[in-house]
Parts: C-alpha cells; structure tokens; sequence
C-alpha cells in the first residue's frame, strides 16, 4: 500500500487516477509521496521515508530542490499541461495592454448613473481606442512548452514574431513555426519589439533579467507581459519607466505591492494556469508520474534527477539507484549483485549534472544484505526495490 498527501487541493479527475493500492493520508510525514500546487515546502520537515513531490504546474520555486535531491527525494513537474492556458491569458494581456480595454471598462462603470451614456461613450471613446496588434513585432523570450504556443499564435494574429532561447529543445524546435525568426541575441528583442513576454524558469541566473539596463534599451511604446515569476522582472526599475513614460505597459500575473496600483501596470491574481482545464491537466500528469516512480521506478519530468524509464518490470525485482555522477558506480552496484549470485537482464543509468540514476531488472528477489551494502557505497542517496 502506498501513501500520498495532498499539500494543495488538487483536482480530482488526478486523484481518481490513484488506485485502490492507495492511501490518501493528511500528514507528510506518512506519506511516501506529496502532490503540491502553490503551497510553500521549504519551511517542512521532510521525512525519510518520503520518495517523490510532484508539483502540478511548471514551477518549482516553492520546493526546496538541493534538499529534495540530497535526501533521495525525486521532484516532478508537469510541463505543458498548463500551457495552453497560460498561453490564451497571454494573448488577453497584449489586447487589453494595446487597446486599454481595462481604462473603458472602468469608464463605463465610473459613468453608469449616465442616462445619457452612450451618447458620452461616444465622445470619450477615443481615450480608450489605443492600436491593434497585428502587424506589430513580438519578442518571446523563453521557447519552451507556453512560449512556443504563444509564438506560433501570434503568427496566426499577424505579428511579427521573434524568438529567443539558446537552450531551445529538439521538440520545441519541431513545434514552432517557421515564421517565427530566431534570434541570438536578446538585446535585439528589447530594442526592437513593440510586445515582449518572457517565459522562462526563476533561477539564480534568470533573476531581474529584466533589468533597468534592459528596460533602457525598450521603445517607449513597448509592452512587456510577464506571466512566468514576478521577480524575473526589475519590478522598481519597470514602475520607474512606466512613471516616467519610457515604456507604454507592464502586464504582470503576480500582484505585490510594487506594482498593484502603480502606473502603466495591469496586474491580474495569478490566473495563468488558473483554469479548470489546466488545474485538470497538472493533476492527471503528477498523478501519473507519481505511479510511474512509486510502482515501475520511472522517472519522467524530474527537475532535480535524469529522466530514466524501463518501461514496466517484468522480472523478479527492479531496483533504483539515485546516486552521484561520480566514476565507477555502476561497477560497485553489478559486482554486489554479482556477489550475491543476483543476474542483470536489464539496466540503464542516466545522469543529469551531478546526480544519476541507475534501473536494474535482476531476475530472483533481492536479499536485504545485498540492499544494505549497496546503501553503503559512497554517493548512493538511496536505494528502491520495486516489486
């Protein structure tokens, strides 16, 4: 029997996914998996015998990664499964940016005791009317799953859209349109775009790449859009140059108290992803991983360990070895076996920087002696039999 958390409420056409091999339980501290949303976990105590976090969006920042991975522990994300509607909020933020459609509503509502209203709206539309985006340039920086449905969507509306992201995957390349022109340098796009949105992950080297000196480089009639993390963007120097009228608008899907109320900011309650769609999506896609590793060893879309999967076992036993990328592991982990009498029909071992992992489909049971000492080996983080 397996047991799982929830430190979010998470959807449950996900949940249902979890078999009758499964407990919910309310503590982290029993469970052998967590599934979690926005909730914060750098504050828990993350007990020993908790094997997977799964977070149902792309985001990790809320989750403790350095931690997790010295303790074995294997994060999850789900990539993609909110893109479609991150993208479409996106789309809204450059109409309701380029044609003040926000200022009209509020008119509207400041003047609803007119009874002559639509004669006046008539006269005071104008301060509202702003430009249309096709034919104007967009700058997508960060092609990963949201960035490319936004790139390639724009191209259908008419724009002309340049793309930035060194680090582009094979599969997004595949996915993004031809029209679309890829650009080695970003400066170009905060020189040149009337639209930018960024799209990329917070890490250390990716805070306030946005910076006063980037901004500086921006048209005056520039608008950036910023549905990834708030603190991606210089957030003073941004409300500075919107004061200043050195850039049009700043679209941003994370209130604080920066930007609430400030010139030139539209700010909305963080409902990129906030759709019923989307909130079912992430949840089917956690769940799923989360079976995958707990039942078959597999781990796919791991943000702090290799992607590595054998499929199901249909052996004797599978083990898991999470482990340093350090020389001559894998020889330590076969000659135990080996020892023990234990035959390899299959393995597979995958790294990603500094950490590995290692599958193993051996066809007798796995005696606990034989576990222990492989535990011991220098850089093993730790050690799963799977059936």
């Amino acid at each position: 029997m397996y047991k799982y958390t929830c430190l979010n409420p998470i959807a449950s056409v996900g949940l249902d996914l979890f078999s009758e091999d499964y407990k919910k339980v309310n503590d982290l501290k029993d469970a052998d998996a967590a599934l979690v949303r926005s909730a914060s976990v750098h504050d828990l105590e993350l007990p020993e015998d908790l094997l997977a976090i799964a977070r149902a969006g792309a985001g990790v920042n809320n989750i403790p990664l350095d931690k997790c991975t010295e303790q074995g522990i294997v994060v999850f994300n789900t990539p993609g499964a909110n893109a479609n509607g991150v993208k479409e909020l996106v789309l809204a933020g450059m109409l309701y940016a380029s044609r003040d459609i926000v200022g009209g509503i509020d008119w509207c509502l400041d003047n609803q005791n007119d009874d002559n209203i639509a004669k006046t709206a008539e006269k005071a539309k104008k301060n509202f009317a702003g430009t249309e985006i096709s034919g104007k340039k967009l700058g997508v920086i960060g092609l990963g799953a949201i960035g490319v449905l936004v790139a390639n969507a724009a191209v259908h509306l008419g724009m002309e859209v340049y793309g930035y992201d060194p680090y582009i995957s094979v599969n997004a390349a595949w996915n993004l349109s031809r029209s679309v022109k890829h650009i080695s340098n970003v400066e170009e796009i905060y020189q040149e775009c009337d639209f930018i949105t960024i799209h990329v992950p917070l890490l250390d080297s990716t805070k306030k790449m946005i910076s006063a000196e980037a901004i500086g480089m921006m048209k005056p009639n520039a608008i950036v859009l910023n549905f990834s993390r708030d603190k991606l963007v210089d957030e003073e120097a941004m409300v500075e140059a919107l004061a200043a009228n050195k850039i049009k608008r700043y679209v941003s899907d994370f209130p604080n108290p920066i930007t609430v109320g400030a010139k030139h900011c539209i700010v909305t309650p963080h409902l990129g992803a906030s759709t019923e769609e989307s909130e079912d999506n992430c949840a089917l896609m956690a769940v799923r991983e989360i079976r995958d590793y707990l039942e078959n060893g597999n781990i796919v879309h791991s943000v702090n360990f290799p992607d590595c999967s054998m499929a199901s076992c249909q052996t004797a036993a599978r083990i898991g070895i999470l482990h340093r990328n350090t020389r001559g592991r894998i020889a330590q982990f076969t000659t135990a076996l080996g020892d023990a009498g234990l035959n390899v029909s299959a393995m597979t071992n995958q790294s990603k920087g500094d950490y590995s992992y290692a599958l193993m489909d051996v066809d007798s049971k796995v005696p606990e002696e034989v576990i222990e000492k492989m535990k011991s080996i220098e850089g093993v983080l730790r050690v799963r039999v799977i059936q």
